[in-house]
């Protein structure tokens, strides 16, 4: 808690000497929905109804990046997995859109995706680390997620994995946008095909960015949480 903290207290810092905070996440099993008739407006002392009723097009996966220091979202992904491969690619992508930035420090939850060997190969190679990385499940730095885990939040490397202590993934400031996507656009859409999902999901990222982004005002320090 206190190194994700202190972490998003130094990002406007971190941002002016070349570093990126990315607050970064999934979404997965998004649903595309179509309502099968139209809702009914609001009129005088009626709320507006909905159509329960619905046709199913697909799911997808939106992966999501938050800028802690500008409140943008950037580099947004999205495909029909959510797997380790999906994950290193969708880092790559991010790192590879700035290249001048110094470093990079990612928050993410304990999903094993995110403490994967390719993760593991890509920052060791982003950090000029020509070291024996090990064997997956076997030896070196490769045995475990513990001991990847470990390698990725390693300070020294150009790409820095911060993770969220276990079952407090609440900590992810992009949980507050993924919060606010789902409120204004995905809740009470209606959606003809995957690619609409995903036009709209885009459509309203570049709205958002133009018109609502700033940082949040992150006011938790480490204190216990009482009921």
């Amino acid at each position: 808690m206190e190194d994700i903290n202190t972490l998003y207290r130094q990002a406007p810092v971190l941002a002016a000497q070349g570093e990126r905070t990315l607050s970064t996440d999934e979404l997965s099993g998004v649903q595309a929905l179509e309502r099968k008739h139209p809702g009914l407006p609001l009129l005088p002392g009626k709320v507006e109804r909905r159509e329960f009723e619905y046709i199913r097009h697909g799911t997808l996966t939106f992966m999501i990046n938050f800028d802690v220091a500008t409140g943008q979202v950037v580099t947004p992904s999205s495909g029909p997995t959510r797997t380790e491969a999906d994950f290193a690619d969708h880092i790559r992508r991010t790192v590879a859109a700035d290249p001048a930035a110094r470093k990079w420090h990612f928050v993410v939850d304990n999903l094993n995706i995110h403490q994967s060997e390719t993760l593991v190969r890509y920052v060791a190679q982003e950090s000029d680390i020509v070291a024996d990385l090990g064997v997956k499940g076997e030896s070196g730095i490769l045995q475990s997620m513990e001991s990847r885990a470990a390698f990725l939040a390693d300070p020294s490397h150009r790409i820095v994995f911060h993770y969220t202590p276990k079952h407090a993934s609440w900590m992810n400031q992009v949980e507050i946008w993924l919060s606010i996507l789902m409120r204004k656009l995905l809740k009470r859409g209606s959606f003809t095909s995957k690619e609409q999902l995903k036009a709209k999901v885009l459509a309203f990222i570049e709205y958002f960015n133009r018109t609502m982004a700033k940082p949040f005002k992150w006011t938790y320090k480490g204190k216990a949480l009482e009921a």
